[in-house]
């Protein structure tokens, strides 16, 4: 029961942590739906609060907005999937599922990226073929490496440039 409370909380937040999104969304009627949804799975048990929240916690260390963007795609595609086993003839149900099938399409690249995760922890990395590979990309793969800490050195110079700290 833990997983329906602080998912339909993190609901909330992932709604609230992209702007654009938040303008399509009706909030007030989105929380009327959730305290709905919450009264379905009985959310006021005991148990909910057993092993601390689910969502909230993880959304706290991606800090980036595209990090953010992963994370949440993630976290809607959850939510979808709880709400597979629900009674879908529930106006609030319905409208709920409606709501976070626009937010991950809107996240859809974060998806890909999720898939690029989940594929990258399949490689057989103790199969020879898979490692000449990897040999041969690996300076490639160092290159972009620096290319990313090198802008991120330079945003950080830039900044210290324009503030008079």
């Amino acid at each position: 029961m833990a997983f329906q409370t602080y998912s339909l909380f993190v609901l909330s937040v992932i709604m609230i942590s992209f702007g654009q999104v938040e303008s399509r969304l009706n909030l007030l009627q989105l929380q009327n739906d959730i305290d709905k949804l919450k009264a379905d799975f009985n959310s006021s048990h005991s148990d909910v609060a057993d092993g601390g929240p689910i969502f909230t916690e993880r959304l706290s260390s991606w800090t980036e907005r595209n990090e953010k963007r992963i994370i949440l795609s993630q976290i809607i595609s959850m939510y979808l999937k709880m709400l597979e086993n629900t009674d879908r003839s529930k106006a609030h149900v319905r409208n709920i599922a409606e709501e976070l099938q626009t937010l991950k399409e809107s996240l859809s690249d974060g998806s890909k990226k999720i898939e690029d995760l989940k594929d990258l922890t399949k490689l057989q990395m103790s199969d020879l073929k898979v490692q000449r590979k990897a040999v041969n990309e690996l300076f490639s793969v160092l290159q972009k490496l620096g290319d990313t800490s090198s802008s991120h050195k330079r945003k950080r110079s830039q900044f210290q440039r324009l503030c008079k700290c």
